[in-house]
């Protein structure tokens, strides 16, 4: 032991928590493969073998479509659990944050379009979801200068309707099912659409209040460099007037 303090020798001095969430400080060091990430590249690897399964045989094997039907949930489960765990336990990093987001319009959009392939859901109704989806991610990058939007009520709500919409119509169902998932996939269409609007209204507020915090504050720097200026010109006045009068009374000295 060298009897040095724990954060000279490069360490914080501090014992972590066990169960506890880790510090401010780790988001940084955070590792790529921590459980978080590792969660959303399965998600990814599982879009092309979700398509693969789901258009095996023709599309319309219903074994195979259980399978397809198997791999998507898992998909949409790892989705409510990759984000939780980065925000619980500080496993952000910029790997996640670009793609999570990738991750969730790949596997859904991959779904609806297979979907519409094979003639089970109209087209218009791929189209309106998928618009939403890219529109509403672009809208962050717009806006992300700003601040962040969270997540609401409506939003959660919309993702839920989607997942089991869509995961009713991976499914071969026939019957009185297969009526209540068209009803299920009416309503995640008009949250969709709803919590789109919303999302917009709210991004516009944001940019607005953003822009004009920023307009206040480049005002306001402003006026301070203004004032120092001013006081500036006012001191070197100040101090010359002070010296000529200095000058003044020793001349006046020298003269007696």
């Amino acid at each position: 032991m060298t009897g040095a303090p724990a954060s000279a020798a490069g360490g914080s001095g501090a014992r972590p928590v066990r169960g506890g969430k880790l510090g401010s400080a780790a988001v940084n060091q955070a590792s790529l493969w921590n459980i978080a990430n590792l969660l959303t590249m399965l998600r990814l690897v599982l879009v092309p073998g979700f398509v693969l399964l789901l258009l095996h045989n023709g599309g319309y094997d219903p074994a195979w479509r259980s399978f397809a039907w198997a791999a998507f949930a898992i998909a949409m489960i790892t989705d409510l659990f990759d984000g939780h765990l980065a925000r619980t336990y500080n496993l952000v990093t910029d790997f996640g944050k670009i793609a999570d987001p990738i991750a969730d319009k790949a596997i859904m959009g991959a779904a609806l379009i297979c979907l519409s392939y094979l003639g089970d859901l109209p087209w218009w109704v791929t189209g309106v979801i998928l618009f939403r989806e890219i529109g509403i991610t672009l809208m962050r990058f717009w806006v992300i200068r700003h601040g962040v939007i969270p997540a609401s009520r409506g939003g959660k709500m919309k993702t839920l309707a989607q997942g089991t919409a869509v995961g009713m119509y991976v499914l071969a169902l026939t019957g009185p099912l297969a009526t209540v998932r068209f009803w299920v996939m009416a309503v995640a269409v008009v949250l969709t659409v709803v919590t789109g609007l919303d999302y917009v209204r709210q991004a516009v507020v944001l940019r607005r209040k953003g822009l004009a915090a920023e307009r206040a504050a480049a005002a306001a720097s402003s006026g301070t460099a203004g004032v120092a200026e001013t006081s500036g010109v006012v001191g070197a006045y100040g101090a010359s007037e002070t010296s000529g009068a200095c000058d003044d009374r020793g001349s006046a000295g020298t003269e007696r």
